[in-house]
Order: C-alpha cells, then sequence, then structure tokens
C-alpha cells in the first residue's frame, strides 16, 4: 500500500503551522509522529493534499508540573510521559496508562497530541483526558482557545477542532485532596493491541465512605469515549461497598447507546466487557480510596 502524492512542508513555529492550515482550507494534515496518520495514509483513509511536519516545531515538546497540575505539550512523545517522575506522582492514572498504548516502539514515536487530535474511540489517551477533567488548548487564526476534554471529542475519528486549528497542549488539574482513588483497565486480544474495552474511573470519598465525586469513562464501546454520568449520579452520596459496586456494574451496559461490532467483538460481548471492567475498576479504585491499595 502507498500513500496518494501530496505536499511537504515543515514549519518552526505553531503561527506558521497555523498560518499553513488556514491557506489550504481544510487539505492539509499535521504529522507529527506519524504512527496514527501514516496507517492512514497508506490506505488511502486520508488523501491530504499537503503534509504539515511538526518536527522543528520544538516549543511544543514539554512536561511541566506546577502545583499537581500536569501539562504536556502536543508534540511531546509518549514514552516520554511514561518515563515521567512528575507524571507518575501527580498523575498516576495517567502514568499507568500509558502503558497499555501499543508497544514500545510507537511510544518511542507517537506522541500524546497526536493521539488526542486523532481521537479513536478505543485509544487510551482520549478517555484518561474525559477521565482527570483535561483541558485542551487549542490554536487557531483567531488565537488560543481552551476545550474541556469532555466536548473535544465528537466522533469517531473527529474532534472539535476547525480546521485551521491545531492542538498545542494538554493540561491535567491537580489530583483532588482527601480519600481519592483510580483505576485504568482494558482488556484486548494482546497487550499492545486496541483495546475491545476498556475503563478509565476515579472515586473520591467522604465521611463514612460516601461518594463525594466519581467519574467513570468507557472506552471501545462507542465513537468517543462514553462517560457514564447515570452510574456517577448513583454514587454520589451514597457508602460505597461491594454491594453498590456489583449494582452499579450490573447496569452499565445501559449507558451504553450504540457498542460496537466488529470482526474483534459483538456488541453484546462489549457490553459484558463494560460490566466487568466496572466492577473491577470500582473495587480498585475504592481500594485506593481507603488506602489499601
Amino acid at each position: 500500500m502507498k500513500p496518494p502524492s501530496f505536499d511537504y512542508t515543515d514549519p518552526g513555529s505553531v503561527s506558521e503551522v497555523v498560518s499553513l492550515l488556514d491557506q489550504h482550507d481544510g487539505e492539509a494534515k499535521i504529522i507529527a509522529g506519524g504512527q496514527s496518520l501514516m496507517p492512514l495514509l497508506n490506505m488511502r483513509f486520508a488523501r491530504p493534499t499537503v503534509l504539515v511536519d511538526l518536527r522543528r516545531v520544538t516549543e511544543l515538546d514539554y512536561i511541566r508540573e506546577a502545583n499537581g497540575a500536569v501539562s504536556i505539550g502536543a508534540t511531546t512523545i509518549q514514552r516520554a510521559v511514561e518515563r515521567s517522575e512528575a507524571v507518575a506522582r501527580h498523575q498516576p492514572m495517567l502514568h499507568a496508562a500509558m502503558g497499555f498504548v501499543a508497544h514500545p516502539q510507537i511510544r518511542n514515536r507517537g506522541t500524546v497530541g497526536g493521539s488526542l487530535a486523532h481521537a479513536d474511540p478505543a485509544a487510551e489517551l482520549p478517555t484518561v483526558a474525559v477521565a482527570l477533567d483535561a483541558e485542551m488548548h487549542v490554536a487557531g487564526p483567531a488565537g488560543t482557545r481552551v476545550v474541556p476534554a469532555t466536548d473535544f471529542f465528537v466522533t469517531y475519528l473527529t474532534t472539535s477542532m476547525e480546521p485551521a486549528e491545531m492542538l498545542t497542549e494538554v493540561r491535567f488539574p491537580a489530583r483532588p485532596g482527601g480519600r481519592s482513588g483510580w483505576s485504568f483497565q482494558e482488556i484486548a486480544r494482546r497487550h499492545g493491541d486496541y483495546a475491545m474495552a476498556g475503563i478509565a474511573a476515579t472515586l473520591t470519598l467522604g465521611d463514612g465512605d460516601r461518594c463525594t465525586d466519581a467519574r467513570i469513562v468507557l472506552f471501545g464501546v462507542g465513537a468517543t469515549p462514553v462517560r457514564a454520568r447515570g452510574a456517577e449520579q448513583a454514587l454520589a452520596g451514597e457508602r460505597v461497598g461491594a454491594t453498590l459496586v456489583e449494582r452499579i456494574a450490573s447496569a452499565i451496559g445501559g449507558e451504553i447507546d450504540e457498542p460496537l461490532t466488529d470482526v474483534h467483538a459483538t456488541a453484546e460481548y462489549r457490553r459484558h466487557l463494560a460490566c466487568v471492567l466496572t466492577r473491577r475498576a470500582l473495587s480498585e479504585a475504592l481500594a485506593r480510596a481507603q488506602g489499601n491499595g
């Protein structure tokens, strides 16, 4: 398989990239690590007239920590996040999820911004971004704007960015204080493959182990990360224990509107996996919140 013909350019700054995107009016594609885009080009699912390479836009390669919040530049490679002590200390769910992203060879080239902008519903990073209330910093001809992760992913391989906009940074806010726990789980045919189903969950407990905040986000089961708002509401204010966890896990399938059926799994199997993973994730998050995990 060979990609279609295209022009190539490698600007040296964010402003130059935005100008090029604006000039080509939706016909340009950004390439950073290329781990998502190159297969699409080779299969001719993507046919840009010009490829805009970010290799010289070094201003977007960073990991910064301030007061517990972690900001990551869009061209930062995934391996750097996986190895970052600041990420491991302040954003342990993100750190744990990085080990599930494809294989080391991919993580050595793939970028954080590339994975998020690609918006594959079976990918780990979009789901973690939604679960952790990340902020997506987007640059365009009108300047920079901040988009909550919950509003960033629109449908399969589609974000809320305009054709002349680019993702420059993702910011993960500081974790809540007190008794909070998290869990990241996925099931794939083999480690490194796209997940048939997965989940990112956070849980914060108040007095008497009553839930003061929860976030449950499923992936691999719809066109975007699926936030299980019904399950979150069912946890609110309740004493969290094995019985409640089982009840929520059993009902989680109802949160999935249109499960995917493909060569890897049927819709019914994905619903089943969602129940299994919710049970595991809430149990692990609860143990961590209680100081036992």
